[in-house]
């Protein structure tokens, strides 16, 4: 009785945290509510250990401005280039600011739409003459319209200026697919990484699977479940340890996204927050030995930003 009637109360909460009275929590208030909902247990801010613990301790807390170009999906392209090359960027075909202004004609047969500032605002077209515009506008302004900050709480999103850019459509002709190489970086240290595959496929779900610097596979999930057949070590693995140290220095943990496409190594984007600090992972021990890997900054006269 008693497990039911806690149910009910997180089933009851995650309504209210879903709706706009949430907006009126403090960013404290919030993923206090959040992190108990999701993760099944109470936040711990005095001591965090945990690694989703500790993002909600960043987010509240670690706010250096350069955050926000990071996670903007056409600013951080310059700030990436800048320290690794332009060479490691995909090329960008166009940017807008509403859907109704994209000059299809002007593209290629086959692009990638997505929204600068949030996450899942994607349209992958492989075949123009066969691209659904009906439906990729409204998954589009639907994401224009959106905040990404109130889902948990992101502060490096709140600002952030609604965009639609136009990406060059890569695959890698020896996987026939777009793999993401995700590698977990602390402060300038890569320490692990997980291959993403089959995300874009339509009739099965994506797979992680998690590696450390050695290319040996780790026993735990985040997520998604483990590929049936592991992923191969990517030919330039070494080159995306190297690029995602110089672009992880400074921070207690960014995690540094790369494509690895016909041998070239592409810069895919920057998560401050992976997950949104609110994914178990299984087993459980997991979450506390990523998050003895972070170092929390010493900041004084921690005050949080509503």
């Amino acid at each position: 009785m008693k497990f039911k009637s806690i149910f009910s109360i997180r089933k009851w909460v995650n309504l209210v945290l879903e709706s706009k009275l949430s907006r009126t929590f403090s960013d404290k208030r919030y993923l206090r509510l959040n992190y108990w909902v999701r993760m099944k247990r109470k936040l711990d801010l005095e001591n965090p250990k945990t690694f989703n613990e500790k993002l909600q301790w960043l987010k509240l807390y670690d706010r250096k401005p350069i955050y926000t170009t990071m996670v903007d999906k056409y600013e951080a392209k310059k700030y990436v280039a800048d320290i690794i090359g332009e060479e490691h960027i995909v090329p960008t075909l166009g940017v807008w600011e509403s859907f109704d202004e994209i000059d299809f004609d002007s593209l290629p047969n086959q692009f990638v739409l997505k929204c600068t500032h949030d996450s899942g605002g994607l349209v992958i077209c492989r075949d123009k003459t066969a691209l659904d515009m009906v439906a990729a506008k409204k998954k589009i302004e639907r994401s224009l319209k959106r905040n990404y900050f109130w889902q948990s709480r992101e502060w490096p999103y709140k600002e952030l200026k609604p965009r639609i850019i136009a990406e060059k459509y890569m695959e890698d002709e020896e996987t026939s697919e777009l793999r993401d190489y995700k590698f977990f970086c602390f402060d300038g240290k890569p320490e692990l990484l997980f291959i993403a595959t089959a995300r874009q496929s339509e009739v099965e779900e994506t797979k992680f699977d998690f590696f450390d610097m050695d290319f040996n596979l780790l026993p735990f999930t985040n997520g998604h479940p483990n590929a049936s057949v592991t992923p191969e070590k990517p030919r330039q693995f070494e080159k995306m340890q190297e690029l995602a140290a110089k672009l992880s220095v400074g921070v207690p943990q960014l995690r540094v996204d790369f494509y690895e496409v016909n041998g070239a190594v592409y810069f895919g984007e920057l998560t401050l927050f992976h997950w949104g600090g609110t994914m178990p992972f299984k087993p459980e021990c997991w979450d506390a030995k990523l998050g003895s890997m972070i170092k929390l900054p010493d900041i004084k006269n921690k005050k949080e930003k509503v």
